[in-house]
C-alpha cells in the first residue's frame, strides 16, 4: 500500500502564494514521476505540473512561470510552489505518483493518488 498525503492548501487572495507538499509513504521500491493535478468545480481533472526522479519538469501553459514543482527524493516528497495565484487557480489539487513495487517475486508499476487539498483564490 502506498499513501500520498498532501498539505498546504487554503484560502488566499489573488496575487498571493501557497506551497503544497505531498509526502509518499508505505511499501514501494522506488518513485518515478510525481505530478500535481487539479480539478475545478464542474471541470475535468487536469495536470498542472510533473517532475521526474531526475528533476526534469513540465508545466501546463496555464501555470507556467507562476508555479514551480520540486522534489526531495530522500524524503519521498514533492512540492508545488504557487505564486501569482489567480481566481481561476481555485481547485482541489491532487498529488500523483508513479511507483514501482515489489511483490516478492517481481517488480510492477502502480499509480497512486492523494486525497486532495483545496486551494481557493479570492478576487
Amino acid at each position: 500500500q502506498v499513501q500520498l498525503v498532501e498539505s498546504g492548501g487554503g484560502l488566499v487572495q489573488a496575487g498571493g502564494s501557497l506551497r503544497l507538499s505531498c509526502a509518499a509513504s508505505g511499501s514501494f521500491f522506488s518513485i518515478g514521476v510525481m505530478a500535481w493535478y487539479r480539478q475545478a468545480p464542474g471541470k475535468q481533472r487536469e495536470m498542472a505540473a510533473y517532475i521526474t526522479s531526475g528533476g526534469s519538469s513540465m508545466y501546463a501553459d496555464s501555470v507556467k512561470d507562476r508555479f514551480t514543482i520540486s522534489r526531495d527524493n530522500d524524503k519521498n516528497t514533492t512540492y508545488l510552489q504557487m505564486n501569482g495565484l489567480k481566481p481561476e487557480d481555485t481547485a482541489v489539487y491532487y498529488c500523483n505518483a508513479a511507483v514501482t513495487r515489489y511483490s516478492g517475486k517481481y517488480y510492477y508499476a502502480e499509480t497512486s493518488w492523494g486525497q486532495g487539498t483545496q486551494v481557493t483564490v479570492s478576487s
